[in-house]
């Protein structure tokens, strides 16, 4: 996997919060009343989860926010789901835009532009 990664260009780091890998297309949510747009497979991005989101994680193939820690919510739910999980990217709102592809390491709490 680093070969497959020293291609792609590294553009956040966070706090590794939920182990495994995982591609797909950038969603920014803010809130509950972004889950009728939130696709299946999409990456969740968010400044912070809350449990209002749980529906939209659930879809998610990954998760990335902003703010917390080892102990937040987006990191425990996303293990309990058994989905990668990268927080604490501080800009992660700011640096991503929805529908851009990227490959999440969980393990790493590295974000790649693919």
């Amino acid at each position: 996997m680093k070969a497959e990664q020293s291609k792609q260009k590294l553009i956040l780091r966070g706090i590794a919060a939920s182990a495994g890998i995982a591609e797909g297309k950038v969603k920014i949510v803010s809130g509950a009343k972004d889950a009728a747009t939130f696709p299946e497979g999409g990456i969740l991005v968010a400044e912070m989860t809350e449990p209002s989101m749980v529906i939209m994680m659930n879809k998610a193939s990954a998760i990335v926010t902003d703010k917390g820690g080892l102990t937040s919510h987006p990191a425990i739910v996303s293990r309990e789901l058994g989905i990668p999980c990268v927080v604490a990217t501080k800009t992660a709102t700011r640096d991503l835009e929805d529908g851009m592809k990227i490959r999440i390491d969980g393990g790493t709490g590295e974000i790649y532009l693919i």
